[in-house]
């Protein structure tokens, strides 16, 4: 068994531990020490029974912390009878678990960061790199939220808005970094769908499948990312395209417009178009408009620019783009592309070279790099 298929365990023992009587945090930690038993041991022949294994260890785990604590009486009257030994029951803990992260005692911040940790199985790391904040400081904002939900119970309502916001950052973790918790987060995102019946679910949910449909055509045989234009849109997958259509019709016929359901509408319109110079840019435009009346956020005002410069011209593009703060992530690339699309390629190399400088992540600056010196290419006499 690898460390994937032991992270996608670790939601169900968690939910196992905080059912018998621990809280969130000891559960956690509890299960992280065993994990980390299970790796020493295991390679010479894993269990029959890996969760089953994960659970007598964790709860034993527990109880040693539980009963070392003098100063905790309360808890070890709660633990010092053990449950009746036998199989694991078969209960998937794991939309539970997101929902108790998402406690409204949270910031929507501590939240995710917390369900990205405990149930998506991220290392702290990892968060850390995608808030760019030094993993000290996320260490201490997990630890926190740890200890504000400990004792909540685990069938606590949590915020709906808050899980989807969790889901769609584990989805983005899974579609563009090293750990994939794409299929995972559509996994979760369709029981979402299932026990809440809300148009906004269904809406995220419709966006994901949108995107994973076309995640076999973002890189090329060696790696490097192919931007939109440039991708084999042979390669997406029709299933799954209709399949989101079909979802975000349904949401959108429910008449309750949210940010989730705008941007799906924006995906469909990109799948559905044979080409780049085939799309209907004017109805993104509107779209995006949409959403900067739900959300007015500062990514939606950049993704914007790109679609007014496809709609109307690049000139009219940059003119979008001046009204957005050059701080937001990839200002530099979208000032690029609009500048080499305006004929001004001085200024789009340099726009170019200074994208790649911030860039995110090794596969982006390496991209951003080629298109910089691609550019400087036609500078030379």
């Amino acid at each position: 068994m690898n460390d994937s298929q032991l992270r996608e365990l670790v939601p169900a023992v968690i939910g196992v531990l905080v059912r018998r009587g621990a809280d969130f945090a000891s559960a956690e930690d509890a299960v992280q020490e065993a994990l980390v038993r299970a790796l020493e041991t295991w390679p010479d022949g894993p269990p029959r029974d890996p969760k089953g294994w994960l659970v007598t260890v964790a709860w034993h785990k527990f109880l040693d912390a539980a009963r070392s604590e003098a100063s905790r009486r309360g808890r070890e009257q709660v633990v010092e009878v053990e449950p009746p030994a036998g199989p694991v029951p078969a209960t998937d803990d794991t939309l539970r678990l997101y929902f108790l992260c998402a406690h409204p005692s949270l910031s929507p911040a501590s939240a995710v960061a917390l369900t990205l940790r405990a149930v998506g199985g991220l290392t702290t790391r990892q968060i850390a790199a995608a808030y760019l904040v030094p993993e000290a400081t996320m260490a201490q904002r997990i630890s926190r939220a740890k200890r504000r939900i400990a004792g909540q119970a685990l069938d606590r309502p949590g915020d709906l808005g808050t899980v989807l916001r969790v889901l769609y950052l584990v989805f983005n973790e899974g579609y563009g970094g090293d750990i994939d918790l794409a299929g995972e987060a559509i996994r979760l995102a369709r029981q979402v769908v299932a026990s809440t019946g809300e148009p906004e679910a269904a809406g995220l949910l419709a966006l994901m499948l949108l995107h994973h449909a076309r995640r076999a055509s973002r890189t090329g045989p060696d790696g490097r990312l192919v931007p939109l234009a440039r991708q084999d849109r042979a390669r997406w997958d029709t299933g799954l395209i209709s399949e989101g259509v079909t979802i975000l019709q349904g949401a959108l016929a429910r008449d309750r417009l949210g940010e989730y359901q705008a941007q799906a509408a924006i995906a469909a319109l990109h799948a559905d178009a044979p080409s780049t110079a085939e799309t209907d840019w004017v109805q993104i435009v509107e779209w995006y408009d949409e959403l900067m009346r739900l959300t007015d956020s500062p990514v939606v005002r950049l993704n914007r620019a790109v679609a007014v410069g496809e709609a109307d011209g690049p000139r009219a593009g940059l003119a979008a783009l001046a009204e957005v703060d050059p701080g937001v992530s990839r200002y530099a690339a979208v000032a690029a592309y609009l500048h080499e699309r305006a004929g001004e390629s001085e200024q789009a190399a340099q726009r170019y070279a200074e994208a790649a400088r911030v860039a995110g992540s090794a596969a982006e600056r390496d991209h951003l790099t080629r298109e910089a010196a691609r550019v400087r290419q036609r500078l030379r006499p």
